[in-house]
C-alpha cells in the first residue's frame, strides 16, 4: 500500500476494497438545484465549463475517457503526457477538461479542440487545456469509491504531481452560498456542492449539487432552417429533450454561431438529413425546414423555460461530444 493510502485513519482503511481496477466506470453526476446553502458537512467546487473526462493508468497504458466512453487521447495529447509523467501505480481519476477565455473556463473555446482527433494538430493548437481532477476511485489496487469524498480527495492531492496542465481541483468548506456569489461576480458557471461523507456512485446523485450562476444544458439537434438574407449555412437549430423514448420539440436556437461554425455544422447536418421530424410532440415549425435524424447534441445557454416547455432566449455554446442523446432531458431543478 503506498503511502498516501497508509496515511488513512485504521478505519477508514478498513472501507479499501483490494481489487484490479475496471476497464471502464462510469461517472456520479450532480444534480442541478435552485436551492443555495451552506453546512459544514458539504465540501464546495468551482463548476467548470468543459468536458468531462475519467483517467485511467495501468503500468503503462494510459487512457481518457469521455462520460460517453469515447477515446479522447488523441484529442489532449498534452494530458496523455501528463498522466503518463506519473508514478506508474494504477489509478482511476475523474475530472473536467478545460480551456480559458480571459480568466473564466469556456466550453466555446474548447469547442476548437474538440474537432481535433489528430494527436500532431492537436499539440499545434493555439487552445491550450488543462485537466482538473476532483476524485480518485481507484488507487494502488484498491477500490477508493465506499470512502468519504473528504478522505478521498485527500489521497488525491497527495498521490500525484500537479503541474500544468495537471490541476487538483481545490475546495471550499461551509461556505457555499458566499463562493456561488463570489462565483457569479466572476462569471463563472456556478458552483458544485458535495456532500463531504458520500461515496462514489455511478450514476446521478443528490450528494452532489449544482448552484448555477447561468441557465445552460444540452439539447438534441432535430432539424435546421434555411438562411435568410446574408446568413450562411443555416438559420437556425430546432432543438429538442427526451421525454422517455420520445423527443420533444423545445424551440430553435439561432444566436452564437460563427461564420466556420455555420459552414461545417450545416455540412455535418446534411449528412443526416431525412424526410420526418424526428420529434414525437411539440408544435413544429414548417416552411423552410430540414429534418435529420437526432445524433448530435449542442450546449445551449438560455434565460428559462416557458409554460409551454420552450427556451426563452437561447444562444449556441458549442457542439457535445461526450453525451449521448437519449440521455438529453429537461434539467429541472430539485431539493437537497
Amino acid at each position: 500500500m503506498i503511502e498516501a493510502l497508509e496515511r488513512l485513519p485504521d478505519a477508514v482503511q478498513d472501507d479499501l476494497r483490494e481489487t484490479d481496477p475496471p476497464r471502464w466506470t462510469a461517472p456520479m453526476l450532480a444534480t442541478l438545484t435552485d436551492e443555495r446553502f451552506s453546512d459544514a458537512d458539504w465540501l464546495y467546487e468551482r463548476k467548470l465549463d468543459g468536458e468531462r473526462c475519467l483517467g485511467f493508468r495501468t503500468g503503462s497504458d494510459v487512457r481518457l475517457r469521455s462520460r460517453n466512453r469515447e477515446d479522447l487521447s488523441p484529442t489532449y495529447p498534452e494530458l496523455m503526457d501528463a498522466l503518463e509523467g506519473q508514478s506508474p501505480t494504477p489509478f482511476i481519476l475523474d475530472g473536467e477538461v478545460v480551456a480559458f477565455s480571459k480568466g473564466v473556463s469556456s466550453f466555446s473555446r474548447l469547442q476548437q479542440r474538440l474537432q481535433i482527433d489528430d494527436p500532431a494538430e492537436a499539440r499545434k493548437s493555439n487552445v491550450a487545456v488543462y485537466y482538473y481532477v476532483f476524485d480518485l476511485l481507484h488507487l494502488d489496487g484498491y477500490d477508493l469509491t465506499k470512502i468519504d469524498l473528504r478522505y478521498r480527495k485527500s489521497v488525491l492531492k497527495a498521490a500525484l504531481s500537479y503541474d500544468d496542465p495537471l490541476r487538483f481541483t481545490s475546495h471550499r468548506n461551509e461556505a457555499g452560498e458566499a463562493f456561488f456569489e463570489e462565483a457569479c461576480d466572476k462569471g463563472w458557471e456556478g458552483v458544485i456542492a458535495k456532500k463531504a461523507d458520500s461515496p462514489y456512485v455511478h450514476s446521478r446523485s443528490k450528494n452532489w449539487l449544482k448552484f448555477k450562476c447561468v441557465r445552460r444544458q444540452e439539447l438534441v439537434i432535430g432539424g435546421f432552417t434555411e438562411p435568410e438574407g446574408e446568413r450562411i449555412g443555416f438559420g437556425a437549430l430546432l432543438l429538442g429533450v427526451y421525454d422517455g423514448d420520445e423527443l420533444v420539440y423545445a424551440g430553435k436556437v439561432g444566436t452564437g454561431f460563427d461564420d466556420e461554425t455555420l459552414r461545417s455544422l450545416r455540412s455535418r447536418l446534411d449528412l443526416l438529413e431525412r424526410e420526418t421530424p424526428p420529434f414525437d410532440r411539440g408544435d413544429l415549425p414548417r416552411k423552410e425546414v430540414h429534418w435529420v435524424t437526432p445524433k448530435l447534441v449542442a450546449q445551449i445557454g438560455f434565460e428559462e423555460w416557458t409554460d409551454d416547455d420552450r427556451l426563452r432566449q437561447p444562444r449556441f455554446l458549442g457542439l457535445r461530444h461526450d453525451k449521448d442523446p437519449h440521455n438529453v432531458i429537461k434539467e429541472t431543478p430539485k431539493a437537497r
